[in-house]
């Protein structure tokens, strides 16, 4: 194979990882209107987000769950051990119920995987964000 080739072959395949990772990242303009038309009816997220029917979501990756002050979680969440990490926040817009059995939530889930990317692209953006 000639150098030419090779150097083709070696930037198809480095723009073909980095397109995967991108789109794997998913849309926060996207997540940001599903986040409206299906999460922001309980949650709130942004600067001066507070608690309401659901817990604001500000900086919740990297959070314990159950512990933001001003919202009155169940003793499920409370006591469910779990750290809101990227994968166990897709895991519970998925499937609530399968991660926090107990919860109070009453959401039936998002079984679509770029959607749950875009959700989860939008909230990142509010990671850094005090509440």
């Amino acid at each position: 194979m000639n150098l030419s080739a090779f150097t083709t072959l070696a930037l198809t395949i480095t723009l073909g990882i980095f397109s995967a990772a991108a789109a794997a990242a998913g849309d926060a303009d996207a997540g940001a209107k599903l986040f409206t038309k299906t999460c922001g009816g309980c949650h709130s997220i942004g600067p001066g987000a507070r608690g309401g029917f659901g817990p604001q979501l500000n900086s919740v990756i990297g959070r314990t769950a159950g512990v933001t002050p001003g919202y009155q979680y169940s003793d499920a969440m409370k006591n469910s051990g779990v750290v809101w990490s990227r994968e166990k926040l897709a895991a519970y817009i998925e499937a609530p119920k399968k991660v926090v059995s107990g919860t109070r939530m009453i959401f039936w889930g998002i079984s679509d995987p770029q959607k749950i990317d875009d959700l989860l692209a939008y909230i990142a953006t509010f990671q850094d964000t005090d509440h």
